[in-house]
């Protein structure tokens, strides 16, 4: 992607992400996915999301898979913000191992609805994520 990501974090390749065929196994990079997202709401409300009362909920992950990923590694996943709605908007991902860092292993993305946890329903996203569309 051509524009600047909102956040980019750098995680670890375990040796347990492996699998028999000696590569990253296709589930860990949902895992890489969602502790990148994790790590930008948590930049971006200023803190823990966990105990909330409302917070987000994943309706859709998608990921496309461009090359393998090996052990020892780690891997960088830029998040890009787009299509604020009432409730929801998207994160676009692309996951770089540190070993080939100029092209892509995996894009995918994420849908994310923020929802009440009592309510159990979607409502308006918080200021503090809307003001990153700004």
């Amino acid at each position: 992607m051509s524009i600047t990501p909102a956040f980019s974090c750098t995680l670890p390749v375990r040796w347990g992400d492996m699998d028999a065929y000696n590569h990253v196994n296709n589930t860990v990079y949902f895992r890489f996915f969602e502790e990148a997202r994790v790590q930008l709401i948590e930049a971006v409300a200023g803190g823990q999301i966990a105990g909330r009362d409302d917070g987000p909920v994943i309706i859709t992950a998608n990921c496309t898979f461009l090359k393998l990923v090996v052990y020892p590694n780690d891997v960088r996943v830029d998040c890009y913000l787009s299509d604020p709605g009432r409730s929801s908007f998207m994160v676009r991902y692309e996951l770089f191992a540190a070993s080939d860092p100029k092209d892509p292993a995996c894009t995918g993305d994420s849908k994310v609805v923020w929802v009440d946890h009592a309510l159990g329903r979607s409502v308006e996203l918080p200021s503090y994520i809307r003001e990153k569309f700004s």
